[in-house]
């Protein structure tokens, strides 16, 4: 073996080393992992607002996307993987954490041709029925109120596993969910012309049960 091969192959045995300890670590560190529903733990559940994500993504002169995302949210989840219809879960938005990587964006965007933040700080989703897909995905309505107008939505949500988390001590699940809205239908019409109707909603988030 030449001495190139050679610096190759403990490259790669290194490289084998230490995705064992970062697999063993993750195991250590989360115990009881499980990514099976019903073996997930009901109870009352509060975000853990370290680890949630509210993005969202809209068309610009249909050559781009705007990206951005909310920094201040809370949340809560009842869940019972024996009763998945009866799962509930309410959603604030602080609408003046919004946050597009661009300072004057966010200041317009917090002005009254958008969230108006002053008349209205806060979006917020209430749940009211869930189903169940064949695939493990969650049909999640609800109500999402923006900009004091309230309208019924499809979340589409999975929960992505649950275990113990020791660096928190709690129980934890995390979730992900998607929704398509209309910002028009929200009253948010404004440079139509401009900007897209249709705004793609990611949610990524962990909750701690209590």
């Amino acid at each position: 073996m030449n001495i190139n091969n050679r610096v190759r192959a403990q490259r790669y045995l290194v490289c084998l080393v230490l995705l064992f300890f970062v697999s063993a670590c993750a195991s250590i560190i989360r115990p009881n992992y499980t990514q099976e529903l019903v073996k997930l733990r009901p109870g009352n559940y509060k975000l853990d607002k370290d680890h949630a994500y509210v993005h969202f993504k809209i068309g610009h002169l249909g050559l781009s996307m705007i990206v951005g995302r909310f920094n201040t949210v809370d949340a809560s989840l009842e869940f019972d993987p024996a009763n998945i219809e009866a799962m509930k879960i309410n959603g604030i938005v602080d609408a003046a954490s919004i946050d597009v990587n661009n300072e004057d964006l966010e200041d317009t965007l917090r002005g009254g041709y958008w969230f108006d933040t002053e008349r209205y700080p806060q979006v917020t989703f209430n749940s009211a029925s869930v189903v169940l897909g064949p695939e493990g995905d969650l049909r999640v309505s609800g109500e999402l109120t923006v900009l004091g107008i309230t309208k019924p939505i499809t979340l589409i949500g999975r929960f992505n596993g649950g275990a113990d988390n020791l660096l928190t001590r709690k129980y934890t699940l995390g979730f992900t969910g998607n929704a398509t809205i209309s910002r028009a239908a929200f009253g948010m019409d404004a440079f139509a012309g401009i900007i897209a109707d249709n705004v793609d909603i990611e949610i990524h988030a962990e909750f701690q049960r209590l």
